[in-house]
This record gives C-alpha cells, structure tokens and sequence, in this order.
C-alpha cells in the first residue's frame, strides 16, 4: 500500500488509471504520478484502510453493485467513481485495476498505465495477502477499529470482483494474471494502454505520458 492517504486538489483532472495489479508497484506509480503532475494521486489500498471511514464504505457500496445489472446500478458505481476520484490526478491499485471500462468511460481521455512484474514473482508475493481463511479472525480483531472494522467485507466485496473478472477467487494464480492483461487488452484502446515495470525508472514512464524526467532517482 501506499504510504498515507492523499486529499483531493479542486480542479484536478484524471488523467491516469492505474491499472496494474497489487504488488506490481502501485504505490510507486502513485508517487510518481503526483510528482509529475504535482497533484494527488488516489491509491486504493491506501485511501481504503487509512482514509476516512466513508471511502471504504463507499467502495464496498460500489462492488456490491458491480457489475452493473440495472440502470440504477450503472448510476451508482459512476456516481461513486466521481465522488472518490474528483480532485485526483490518477489512481491506482484495487479496485479501480478492475473498473478500468467503467473508468474510460467517465475519463475517455484518461491514459492506462498497467504495473508489471515477474508473474511469478507476483504469485509468490500474492500469496501473503489476507485470503478467505484468516478473515475470521480478522473480523473479531478490527471490530473496534474505525475504518479497518469493515476490512472483512471490503475483501469479501474485492474477492467477488475477482470472480466476476477471471473466473475464480485467491489464492492468486498465473490464471488470474493472464486474465487480468486479456481484460485490459479487450476494454483499453491498443494506442492508450502502457505497460510498466518500476524498476525500469522514470524513461518509459515520462514517455508514455508526455512528462519530463525529474532529476531525481524513481522509487521503485
């Protein structure tokens, strides 16, 4: 996750989705987008566990009416979309990786920028994410917890936008990332979707989005 949660800045336009998966480098890319743009950029992991209460509230809202099977759903999930991100440069990470079609929609002019790694690399790093087995104990845990007692049912809501997109819940698979890049090849037009690697540094970055590389070291 990210290091701390961000507040929007009035006036500011999306202009980037994120759509790589957890732990390719998201929060490096949130980072950097705020650098280069000099405006927030919305990290879903972060804004979920360490925002105000509402914003994990709202995303659980959201999936639970996702995907969208009536027209009042449809208005939901969009108007939710706007409330979060208004004020944000770019977001990244869950759950917005997998609300990419949604999102292009609200921000045709939007760039997506897709995190990569080792896929098995990444299954490997997947697999200490909390998962359905500890979520028990999690519950009982979190319950006094402002924000972090609703947790649980944020992973609950995320793994069933799991399932809806590749089929299947965790434990994470090379499965889930095969289906996670056919999903973005097929909603993301071929000229607006960038794969990145962090480690490769600011270049390909700068590039893809039309910036300037600062004169300081990527963290990556």
């Amino acid at each position: 996750m990210g290091q701390a949660p961000s507040s929007p800045k009035p006036g500011t336009s999306l202009l980037v989705i994120g759509a790589g998966l957890p732990r390719t480098g998201t929060s490096s890319l949130n980072l950097a987008l705020s650098i280069l743009f000099h405006a927030p950029s919305y990290h879903g992991g972060t804004q979920a566990t360490l925002g105000p209460e509402h914003e994990i509230r709202s995303w659980i809202t959201l999936l639970t009416h996702w995907p969208a099977k009536t027209p009042q759903d449809r208005t939901l999930v969009r108007r939710v979309l706007q409330e979060r991100l208004t004020g944000y440069v770019g977001v990244t990470d869950s759950p917005c990786n997998g609300l990419v079609e949604e999102l292009l929609e609200l921000y045709p002019e939007a760039k997506v920028v897709c995190t990569v790694r080792d896929p098995d690399a990444w299954v490997d790093s997947m697999a200490t994410v909390a998962n359905a087995s500890t979520m028990w104990f999690l519950r009982g845990v979190l319950f006094w917890l402002p924000t972090m007692r609703f947790f649980p049912d944020y992973v609950d809501a995320l793994r069933a936008q799991w399932i809806a997109l590749y089929g299947r819940p965790e434990p994470a698979t090379r499965h889930h990332w095969e289906a996670h890049m056919t999903y973005l090849k097929r909603v993301v037009p071929a000229d607006r979707l960038v794969f990145f690697d962090v480690r490769e540094g600011w270049a390909p970055l700068c590039k893809a989005l039309g910036r300037d590389v600062p004169g300081w070291s990527f963290q990556g």
